[in-house]
This record gives structure tokens, sequence and C-alpha cells, in this order.
């Protein structure tokens, strides 16, 4: 019960990465490389300050708006200074790994199980978790109601459309990779105080991750057209939590490592976009009168994962 339990708070904790990673992805249209940046940012931010006595919650807002920075600097390199979306994303990646081993001190890590952290309250680490990603999903599911909500999303459906009516296109642009690095930080954050210390390369493969969430939640339950999108992604950050675990614990008996952990992240990837792009359909038997038989296509795509 206690793995099961330790599995549902990493799933949770991560998926404000995934929700992070589906407005980049998914409403944006933007492959947003500068997670894999902003992820250790808000981590390095949250270490830092805590060690030098800053309340956790504290830091864990300073690491948002670090993280949102980033974010709108990504934004600035694309629609100001014309680099493609995926260059900018990297060069901004790129960057943030200096960024943040001066945030460090120029240290690798910084171990936090000496200080006081918002998991060391007399609350279980679950509930924690749980508090705050509601607060984060109600707050992202009212915005995207909002005017500015709507305009994110059209920017990410039809460009011309948005600019048609006198928006500025770029504004919104920069505005949402604003929100998703900051959500990122965030996460990054928490996940630090959560595992007691701060990595500089601890956001490796979060884009991946994040994105494997989204697809995953996206491709089980895209017939449940009453779940809002942000907990699709939550419903799959949890699921990829639970098949890495499952992985990990059963993967010795065909040779499977912890080495293999990024390898499995691929495969499931893989696997998840096949599916999402009906990739994997089967063929069945018709039976038309006379009894004669053709192949048909079936409209049914293999969901599972």
């Amino acid at each position: 019960m206690g793995v099961l339990i330790n599995v549902l708070e990493q799933g949770l904790l991560f998926s404000i990465v995934a929700i992070a990673v589906y407005i980049t992805y998914k409403i944006l249209d933007f492959p947003d490389m500068s997670v894999d940046g902003t992820f250790p940012m808000g981590a390095a931010i949250s270490a830092a300050l805590i060690v030098k006595g800053i309340n956790p919650i504290v830091t864990i807002v300073a690491a948002a708006i670090g993280g949102a920075i980033a974010g709108s600097i990504t934004g600035f390199l694309h629609v100001k200074l014309k680099i493609d979306n995926l260059m900018a994303g990297i060069l901004m990646m790129i960057a943030l790994y200096s960024v943040n081993l001066r945030i460090m001190s120029n240290k690798a890590n910084i171990p936090l199980f000496s200080v006081d952290k918002i998991f060391d309250l007399k609350i279980p680490k679950i509930i924690i978790i749980l508090i705050v990603l509601i607060i984060v999903k109600i707050i992202l599911d009212l915005y995207l109601k909002t005017k500015s909500g709507f305009l994110l999303r059209a920017v990410g459906d039809n460009e011309q459309v948005v600019s048609s009516i006198g928006v500025n296109k770029n504004l919104v642009k920069v505005l949402g990779l604003t929100i998703s690095n900051g959500l990122a930080a965030m996460a990054g954050a928490l996940t630090a105080q959560y595992n007691g210390f701060s990595d500089v390369g601890m956001g490796t493969g979060t884009v991946v991750m994040g994105l494997a969430a989204v697809i995953i939640g996206s491709s089980l339950f895209e017939r449940f057209s009453f779940i809002k999108a942000t907990t699709l992604s939550i419903l799959g950050a949890v699921i990829y939590k639970c098949a890495i675990a499952l992985v990990l614990k059963y993967g010795g008996f065909i040779g499977l490592t912890a080495n293999d952990l990024k390898l499995m992240t691929a495969i499931i990837v893989v696997i998840a976009l096949c599916s999402n792009n009906g990739v994997f359909k089967f063929k069945k038997k018709i039976i038309i009168e006379g009894g004669a038989g053709e192949d048909a296509k079936s409209n049914t795509t293999v969901q599972g994962i």
C-alpha cells in the first residue's frame, strides 16, 4: 500500500508538468524544450532559498516567477528575434543549465534533508500535493474560459484569425509560454522539496515525459468528452508513473534495470503517439449477403498502453 501511495504522489506531482506541457504542445502547438531547463530551475531556486531560511511556500512562489520569466524570454526569442520555436526552446534550455548552476552557487546539487520543507508539515504528503494541484487546475480551467484563454486556444488553432480581429498573436504566445514554464518551475520546486534535494540534471527528459503523460491521458479517455483537458493530463501523468513503477518492479524478469528508464519512456511515448494517430488498427471480416466476405478496417483504435 505504501508503494501505491508513493507512486500516486509522484504521479500527481508530475501532473503539474503535464499540464504545463499541455499548454504549449496541445494549445499553442509550440514544441517548448525550455521546460527541461525551467523544471530544474524551479528546484534550484527553491533549494537555494530554503537553505537560507526562507519559508518553503515563499520559495515555491519565487520558483514559479523565475520559470515564468524564463518562459517569456523563450517567447521573446521566437516572436521578436524570429528564431524558430524549437530552436528558441533549445537555446533557453542550454542557457538555463548554466543559470541553474549559478543559482545553486556552482554546486551540482543541494541537499534539503536538514531544513524545513513544505512536506515536513504534519499533513500527509499526498494531501499537500492534492491541494496544490486542485488550486492549479481550478485557476487554469477558469482562465481558459476567459477572453484571454480563448485567444490562447485560438492562436494554436489559427493564428491568422487572431490577427484579423486586431489581437497581437505574439503577445498571446509569450503569455502561454510564461504560464507553462511558471507551472513547470513550480513543479520543480515541489519535486525538490518532496525528494529532499535539488540537482542540476533533474530536468533531463522532462518534456518527453510530460508529453507522454498528455498523450496517454488524451488517448485513453478521448471518448469521454465531458472530462476536461487538464484532468486528462493529470490522469495521464498518474498512469505514466504507474507504468514506470511496474517496469522498475518487474522489468528484472526480462533484464530491464533502472538504467533503462529513459528507453522505456521513449517506448511508451512511441506507443502512445501511434495509438493517438490511429496506427494501431485491426481488420475485421464483414460478411455480406451471398456469403462473400471483404476486409474492412475497423474504426476502432487500440488504446492500450
